[in-house]
């Protein structure tokens, strides 16, 4: 099997001296071409660490990450903010949709910084990923106008505009109602599956869970299931 993410040894530990904790202890993890991946697990176990780690955004305190058989050194903080703008798309729990841009601009704005992008492909790509998530009536439309469902799904449009190899995505049904919750992961696992855009997910959320093709606990910053 080959993989996209292989975490080896990964250890991350905050602060000094007598005042550490340790977020993840040693963990090895491979995670495979065109996953659907859930990480879980009690507050304080390490999920949202590992999340941040896998995506670039923390270095570990020791350990290897390779990404698509290249190892990742994390001591250039331009070529990294290159790589997470080329490789990875991020969803969040709250959205995070600028307020004042339309849905359209909205997708657009990863694109934005992209030299080799022009403005007509980028207004495109936008467009052909809102009507993908079923919202291309709705591109001229502010977040304000749009249901919490709504703007979930701008918000995987905008994640996959960059076309990444994986997408993290954080808590991203914590505010949706069970029918919005039920089409954003239908469309996310229709993505997987006919894109294959690996998909990472830090979640309490048993529905998003039973739709996981891996699923990964965590405890105290070990991995307790696999």
């Amino acid at each position: 099997m080959s993989y996209i993410i292989e975490l080896k040894a990964v250890n991350k530990v905050y602060g000094k001296g007598n005042n550490t904790v340790v977020a993840l202890d040693y963990i090895d993890l491979a995670i495979p071409q065109r996953a659907f991946t859930t990480i879980s697990g009690p507050s304080g176990s390490g999920k949202s660490t590992l999340l941040n780690i896998v995506g670039f955004l923390v270095a570990p305190t020791k350990g290897d990450i390779v990404f698509d058989n290249e190892k990742i050194e994390f001591d250039d903080f331009d070529t990294m903010a290159d790589f997470r703008l080329q490789k990875l798309g991020f969803i969040f729990q709250s959205f995070n949709l600028i307020p004042v841009l339309s849905a359209l601009e909205n997708v657009m704005v990863p694109l934005m910084i992209r030299k080799d992008i022009g403005v007509d492909e980028r207004k495109q790509r936008a467009e052909k990923l809102l009507t993908a998530v079923g919202l291309g009536d709705r591109a001229r439309q502010r977040p304000d106008e749009l249901s919490g469902g709504q703007k979930q799904r701008v918000a995987i449009a905008r994640a996959l505009v960059g076309e990444p190899k994986v997408i993290l995505a954080d808590e991203p049904t914590a505010n949706l109602d069970t029918e919005s919750t039920e089409t954003i992961l239908r469309i996310m696992r229709d993505i997987n599956e006919q894109f294959g855009t690996a998909f990472i997910f830090s979640t309490h959320d048993p529905r998003v869970v039973n739709y996981a093709k891996q699923k990964v606990s965590l405890r105290d910053g070990r991995i307790v299931a696999n």
